[in-house]
């Protein structure tokens, strides 16, 4: 986890940046390169902070819970690796399950196991992620409305972040959400680069920080 500069604290107000560290015998992983560039940027009067999470169950949300309360951001951008997909995915939804097809970083492999027991199904996003799209897509960054975040890890943080902001009065005013990014070049194909990924996310959180009502589907935009 990278601390934030001095500098970062109380001068603005923050968005915080999280990405996981590598899983599933990867060496690296693209969503935690991303929120390490970004981490200390200035976007739309907001600094980032860029945090590591760990790719376990449990940890994530503790460390999570810990950032939140020790930077107290105006908005929470979750990032996450997804092989397989060619685009900035931006989810929709997130679903109270935990349904592992590999362990996790700690070992644990959970079956039909709820993030957060008696919690309701699912949450929606607080991101304006049809206005994300049409920004990522006019900058020229191959990007999708996502209808689903998988059952793993990042669909566990997902999930328990959109709980705390809608349960939790001292997030009333937090906006939240998760982003999947592609692989990198060198794990594989379909891919992106990384300087598009950071630039991608860049957009989607000036955009996210701008806009408070979303859009309707951009015309021939990827649902």
């Amino acid at each position: 986890m990278v601390a934030p500069p001095p500098a970062a604290v109380g001068r603005f107000p923050c968005v915080l940046v999280t990405g996981f560290d590598a899983f599933g015998g990867q060496a690296l992983n693209p969503s935690w390169m991303a929120a390490q560039a970004l981490h200390g940027r200035l976007v739309a009067g907001h600094r980032l902070i860029g945090a590591r999470l760990p790719t376990a169950f449990g940890r994530s949300t503790e460390v999570l819970a810990d950032l939140m309360h020790r930077h107290r951001p105006t908005l929470v951008l979750c990032a996450g690796q997804a092989g397989g997909r060619t685009a900035l995915s931006l989810e929709r939804i997130a679903i109270n399950v935990n349904d592992a097809r590999i362990p996790d970083n700690a070992g644990a492999l959970p079956v039909d196991v709820p993030t957060v027991a008696g919690g309701p199904a699912g949450y929606f996003t607080t991101l304006p992620i049809k206005a994300m799209l049409l920004a990522l897509l006019q900058e020229g960054i191959n990007a999708e409305v996502s209808q689903t975040a998988g059952t793993f890890v990042c669909n566990h943080v997902f999930y328990w972040l959109m709980h705390q902001l809608a349960t939790q009065a001292q997030w009333q005013r937090t906006r939240g959400g998760l982003v999947h990014v592609p692989w990198l070049p060198a794990q594989g194909q379909p891919s992106m680069r990384l300087d598009e990924i950071v630039h991608g996310l860049r957009v989607a959180i000036e955009c996210a920080l701008t806009t408070l009502a979303d859009v309707r589907q951009p015309a021939g935009a990827l649902a």
